[in-house]
């Protein structure tokens, strides 16, 4: 039974066709994965589903009161409530339930004549116990768990937390509402693998249906059941997961490209036909063929999507000792404003041992969130120094940066503007470059701050092959990038003659 149907949804943004004609529905149950290349109207589609956008033409049907929980992709939380008071909120009528139980025991220990009273406690118990009330505390600890917050993390206010731990927590309260459509644009951003595997588990267990957006092909093909790909404006469904949806567009697309050609063959033959007989004795032969020309639907050649054009070289050989550590410790100092007479505190993260990066070495790192991955990155840059122990750089090195977030980015200047910076390329070669980066015409003077989280991390590639480096510090790096993007990144990483250093909870990459 269907629970949300689109009926030839179209979507314009001015004269911009995002899509049209998008049709589908989701019966319950259904665990379906929408992919599509960055910028194709995926997040728009999502919201429109929710009633937060109105379409420009077409309709949604959705079922009376059907309960929806949506994860966007840069959630918010404003809150005065803890972590764990969050979590509490959603059993309100749970903790109603259990306060007035509290209440007739009270009443019961003080009644002459308790009968009545054991009557309505045991029918109260009853119905508490029905409806989940011995296992809501059980829940939320499994599931806050689960998604890597700690029991001392319970009772930090929502306003401390970064914007990871917010979208955890919002993804933790959405899979304790458990709403009959889960609706989740990039919920692996912020996971590390061990929160990734938790959630994959949990999801594959889910009663409800389900409708994510993600760029994790592990994810897209331990959870999902049915694709919709999202592309040119158009709607595609496929059954099965990420890898059979692969398998599957291939093979439609080798069946319409073979299609096509023959259809272009016959055009050409039957126009020369035309030409040939139009004054002749098989004029009125050559008069029906063109109508059926003229009638015939033409078949679309498949179109294939842009893809970056990322190349990463460098003329500057490292030396065979990239980098060696002994014994460092990486954290961070104490804090100057600590009070006077205070003993001083560090915060370390991890302690190193020996290490020794030869050039030439892939090295990826796991770990929790927290565990100081990203802070060891930014040690070998030199952003920071070691706690204790010996931390060295190689002869020649040349270190190439890319960090998770795009923060640096300037917020108020074109994308044009941080190539120009960060070269000596004049304009036209600067144009030039970013365009190997999906950036044409205008796009180039868009500024950084109107760019979605795809488009900045193809700016972040862009400057990054500028630097010519020969050892790659990279954390994160396919987040936000598209399934296309992010395929051209490993191929091109396979093929890079340095040295790289990666923090990624990317299995595929990995």
């Amino acid at each position: 039974m269907s629970i949300v149907s689109a009926d030839r949804l179209g979507m314009y943004f001015g004269a911009q066709d995002v899509f049209q004609d998008v049709t589908f529905d989701i019966a319950r149950g259904d665990k379906v994965g929408l992919v599509g290349p960055n910028g194709a109207g995926k997040t728009t589609l999502l919201r429109i589903l929710l009633g937060q956008e109105e379409p420009t033409s077409g309709t949604v049907h959705r079922a009376r009161n059907l309960a929806m929980g949506y994860l966007p992709q840069r959630p918010t939380l404003e809150s005065t409530q803890t972590l764990h008071g969050e979590m509490l909120a959603v059993f309100a009528e749970l903790r109603r339930m259990q306060r007035n139980l509290q209440e007739i025991a009270e009443q019961l220990a003080a009644a002459q004549d308790p009968t009545e009273l054991m009557e309505r406690y045991a029918a109260a118990e009853h119905r508490f116990e029905l409806a989940g009330g011995y296992e809501y505390e059980n829940r939320i600890a499994r599931v806050l768990s689960g998604l890597g917050f700690t029991a001392d993390q319970y009772d930090w206010p929502i306003a401390v937390l970064s914007g990871g731990q917010i979208t955890r927590a919002l993804l933790a309260r959405l899979l304790l509402q458990e709403p009959e459509l889960l609706v989740l644009d990039e919920p692996t951003n912020y996971l590390d693998l061990a929160a990734l595997e938790w959630l994959e588990s949990y999801l594959q267990d889910w009663k409800g249906s389900i409708l994510v957006v993600s760029h994790d092909r592990f994810f897209l093909d331990r959870v999902t059941t049915r694709i919709l790909e999202l592309n040119h404006g158009r709607l595609e469904a496929y059954r099965g997961n990420y890898s059979a949806y692969l398998d599957q567009r291939e093979a439609r697309r080798e069946r319409q490209l073979r299609e096509y050609e023959e259809q272009q063959e016959f055009i050409a033959k039957t126009e020369e036909f035309i030409r040939r007989n139009r004054a002749g004795q098989r004029y009125r032969e050559a008069r029906g063929r063109q109508t059926r020309l003229d009638r015939m639907d033409r078949i679309e050649r498949p179109r294939e999507n842009k893809r970056m054009n990322l190349r990463l070289s460098t003329n500057l050989r490292a030396g065979d000792k990239v980098l060696t550590t002994d014994g460092a410790v990486i954290g961070y100092p104490s804090r100057p404003e600590e009070a006077e007479g205070e003993a001083p505190t560090e915060h370390r993260l991890l302690q190193t041992g020996p290490i020794l990066v030869e050039r030439g070495q892939r090295i990826a790192m796991l770990g929790p969130n927290g565990s100081g991955k990203t802070t060891f990155l930014r040690t070998i840059l030199g952003e920071m120094e070691p706690l204790a122990g010996r931390l060295r750089i190689g002869a020649s090195v040349r270190i190439g940066y890319l960090p998770q977030t795009q923060e640096w980015l300037d917020a108020d200047k074109t994308v044009l503007d941080h190539v120009l910076e960060a070269s000596k390329l004049r304009i036209g070669p600067a144009r030039s470059h970013l365009g190997r980066f999906l950036f044409s015409g205008d796009e180039v003077y868009k500024k950084v701050g109107t760019l979605s989280g795809g488009e900045r991390s193809r700016l972040a590639l862009a400057l990054l092959t500028l630097r010519g480096a020969n050892v790659l510090l990279l954390d994160e790096p396919t987040t936000h990038l598209d399934l296309d993007s992010q395929e051209v990144l490993q191929d091109v990483l396979m093929g890079f003659p340095g040295t790289i250093l990666m923090v990624s909870h990317d299995r595929y990459l990995v």
